[in-house]
C-alpha cells in the first residue's frame, strides 16, 4: 500500500502523508516513496507547485523509531525539497513533531490551522534535532529556536509564525496557490534559487558533520532508553 496519495490540479500536485496508524512517522519507506513523488514533479512540466499535506490528525510524528531511515537518506530528502526547481507548501492542520518540523522547514511556504501544534522532542528521547537543524536553524529565531530545542515543549501556532516556522493561516492556502499558479516557471525557479541559498549552504557546510551527530546519538545508552520508554510509554530513567 502506497505511503504517499498524489493528486493534481490546475498545475498543482498535493503529495498527501498517507500513514495515519503510524502518525506519518518518517519510515525508511514513506522517505523514499516521498523523494520518487517529488523527483517525479520535479521533471513534469506541467507542475508549477507542490502541496505536501497529510492525512489524519499528524503532519508527522517524526522518525519511525521502529523503521527509521538512515540520516543520509533523510537528509537527501530534506535537500531534495529546498532544490526542487518548484515551490512546495507545507500544510499543517493537526501536530507535527521532531522531523516533520525539518520537513517543514525545508518548503517554501508553510500554512497552518490555528488550532495545529509542534514540537521538537528529540531531547526527551536522549538526541538532538541535528540533522533538521539543516533547515530550520536558517529560518527561525534564534532565541525561540534555543528555546524548544531545548525543551521540547509543545507550541501553538502563534508562537510558530512568531519564530519563523509558519508563514501563514491554513485559510490563505488558495491565495497562495493562485499566486503561484500566476507566475512563471522560469520566475519561479530562479526566485526560489534565490529564497532557498542560505539553506543549502547550510547544507554544504554542516551536514556530512550532523548527519555523524545523529547517528552517534541514535547509537548511544541514553537514546536507547529514552526510545525505549517512548514505546513503551514510561518516562526515562532520567526524568527528574
Amino acid at each position: 500500500m502506497s505511503l504517499i496519495r498524489t493528486a493534481s490540479e490546475r498545475g498543482i500536485t498535493t503529495l498527501t502523508l498517507d500513514s495515519p496508524d503510524n502518525r506519518n512517522a518518517l519510515s525508511a519507506a514513506l522517505v523514499a516513496e516521498l523523494s520518487d513523488a517529488l523527483a517525479a514533479c520535479g521533471k513534469d512540466p506541467a507542475v508549477r507547485a507542490v502541496v505536501l499535506a497529510h492525512t489524519g490528525t499528524t503532519f508527522s510524528a517524526g522518525a519511525d523509531l521502529k523503521a527509521p531511515p538512515s540520516p543520509y537518506a533523510f537528509v537527501d530528502l530534506l535537500r531534495q525539497i529546498v532544490e526542487l526547481p518548484k515551490p512546495v507548501v507545507g500544510v499543517v492542520d493537526g501536530h507535527a513533531r521532531a522531523g516533520g518540523l525539518g520537513l517543514l522547514g525545508a518548503c517554501d511556504v508553510v500554512l497552518a490551522s490555528e488550532d495545529a501544534d509542534f514540537a521538537l522532542t528529540e531531547v526527551r528521547i536522549g538526541v538532538a534535532p541535528a540533522v533538521i537543524a539543516l533547515t530550520l536553524l536558517p529560518k527561525l529565531e534564534p532565541r525561540s529556536a534555543a528555546r524548544y530545542f531545548l525543551t521540547g515543549e509543545r507550541f501553538g501556532t502563534a508562537e510558530a509564525r512568531a519564530m519563523g516556522l509558519v508563514t501563514g493561516p491554513l485559510a490563505d492556502l488558495g491565495q497562495v496557490l493562485d499566486g503561484m499558479r500566476r507566475a512563471s516557471p522560469q520566475g519561479l525557479r530562479a526566485t526560489k534559487r534565490l529564497v532557498t541559498a542560505r539553506v543549502l549552504e547550510t547544507f554544504e557546510r554542516d551536514a556530512e558533520e550532523l548527519v555523524q551527530l545523529s547517528a552517534t546519538l541514535f547509537a548511544s545508552t541514553e537514546a536507547r532508553e529514552g526510545m525505549t520508554a517512548f514505546l513503551e510509554r514510561r518516562d526515562p530513567a532520567w526524568r527528574l
